[in-house]
């Protein structure tokens, strides 16, 4: 297992990271390690509905989907690519009365936050992400230089 970039959005995650539209956003889902794919089946995947079809999402007590801040793409012309970031976010009190071993983490583009489905979400890039909830506070550190790369 690794991190990798869904070929469905390969050649436009930074224009995803620029978040072009109105009501549009970089949204996380995190999957439960049972029963995860393989890398290679995962990043064929065209949508989040898709994606959902394979894998389980997380359900854990204080769960919900988080939605990117602090977004952006930075061209670094010395190096002839694009790094994309976003801020470190937390799953408070992620847990307790039910719990989940997490194994993946999603990143989606939603081109429509108010349609309110997962078939208009494009996955992105995919991420190892482990940890088991029992209530206390997750961290996720976004690494540095950034999520993804487009070179």
């Amino acid at each position: 297992m690794a991190n990798g970039i869904f070929n469905v959005a390969k050649g436009q995650i930074a224009y995803y990271a620029s978040l072009p539209l109105t009501n549009d956003a970089l949204v996380v889902v995190l999957l439960q390690s049972t029963g995860l794919v393989s890398d290679a089946t995962m990043r064929d995947y065209q949508t989040l509905a898709a994606v959902l079809a394979g894998n389980t999402e997380a359900a854990f007590t204080n769960y919900a989907r988080k939605t990117l801040v602090s977004v952006a793409a930075t061209v670094d012309y010395t190096n002839d690519w694009v790094d994309i970031t976003a801020a470190n976010f937390t799953y408070t009190a992620a847990g307790g009365a039910t719990n989940n071993t997490i194994g993946k983490l999603i990143i989606g583009y939603d081109n429509d936050t108010t349609a309110g489905t997962d078939t208009n979400i494009i996955p992105v890039s995919f991420h190892d992400c482990s940890f088991t909830t029992d209530g206390t506070d997750q961290t996720i550190t976004i690494p540095s230089p950034g999520f993804a790369r487009a070179a």
